[in-house]
């Protein structure tokens, strides 16, 4: 008896004591490692008919290593995403597999919005579309980025142009037609944010994008407000809250990065969050070359 009264109490006493334990150790920082991957010389001369498969096993490397930042506590991470060598690691992957799909359809995803590095995607959308030469994608996320980030409408002219004649889609035709000399390019974003919210597979990559979509309609919202306003007016507001204060919007669309949305010296609207999530994630090495991807 005095046994089983012992056992008792102490179990009462280890229960909460593990259960805490337990708690303590789900809770605990953790750091996320990816590495540099080997030498892509090298892996290409010993591949041989294992190449796709290799390839495959760096893009879902990749996945899941950048997956686990976005767990149920992302706090918990105390490190930041390897952007560097995640883009490495892709670059590796479509030069032992120029067909994979879910290597350019990811670093789109995560390069260009959150990272800043477009031209480097460029670089490896542009080695897709030798070896793809049915897919209209590539050309389009290319033509998508040379307008919407790079400004540059004649290089976007040119992917929407060979997007159009692979797919047959005179979309293509219609967006480069329309938006490329417009200095504002919010309807581009958006409709490219549709197709792209279409055609992902993964739920988290396209909670990027819807995230995105959500605020690029409320600029979309805004620019047009701003359009009201001076068609009233016959002058542009000063700051946004006059849109509010002469009931053109009930209130100012909230940004869903945090940010809050103001009108620079060119008034163009403008958000304090900039669209990141983590402004500070941009750490992709500066001796990272385009070009790389092409040797």
């Amino acid at each position: 008896m005095k046994r089983l009264l012992c056992g008792l109490l102490l179990l009462a006493v280890l229960v909460p004591l593990t259960t805490r334990q337990a708690d303590m150790l789900r809770q605990r920082p953790v750091e996320l490692k990816l590495g540099q991957p080997m030498s892509s010389t090298l892996v290409r001369l010993f591949a041989g008919e294992h190449a796709s498969t290799l390839a495959l096993r760096n893009v879902v490397r990749v996945m899941f290593y950048f997956g686990s930042f976005f767990e149920d506590n992302p706090n918990r991470v105390k490190s930041l995403p390897e952007y560097a060598n995640m883009y490495q690691h892709l670059v590796q992957a479509v030069r032992l597999d120029p067909y994979n799909m879910d290597a350019y359809y990811f670093a789109q995803a995560a390069f260009t919005w959150e990272v800043g590095r477009v031209r480097e995607v460029n670089a490896m959308l542009d080695h897709g579309i030798k070896y793809r030469t049915n897919d209209y994608l590539l050309p389009f996320y290319a033509g998508f980025n040379a307008a919407y980030f790079l400004k540059d409408y004649a290089a976007a002219a040119d992917y929407f142009q060979m997007a159009a004649d692979r797919s047959g889609n005179q979309l293509f035709v219609r967006l480069a037609s329309r938006y490329f000399h417009e200095a504002g390019r919010t309807d581009l974003g958006l409709a490219y944010l549709d197709n792209m919210i279409d055609s992902a597979s993964d739920a988290r990559t396209r909670t990027i994008y819807e995230q995105r979509r959500v605020a690029l309609l409320a600029v979309q919202a805004l620019e047009e407000a701003i359009d009201t306003f001076q068609e009233r007016y016959a002058r542009l507001p000063e700051t946004l809250d006059a849109l509010v204060k002469t009931g053109i919007l009930a209130e100012l669309p909230a940004d869903p990065y945090g940010g809050s949305f103001y009108l620079d010296e060119d008034n163009r609207v403008r958000t304090t969050s900039k669209f990141a999530v983590r402004s500070e994630q941009n750490d992709m090495d500066s001796s990272t070359r385009p070009e790389e991807v092409q040797r």
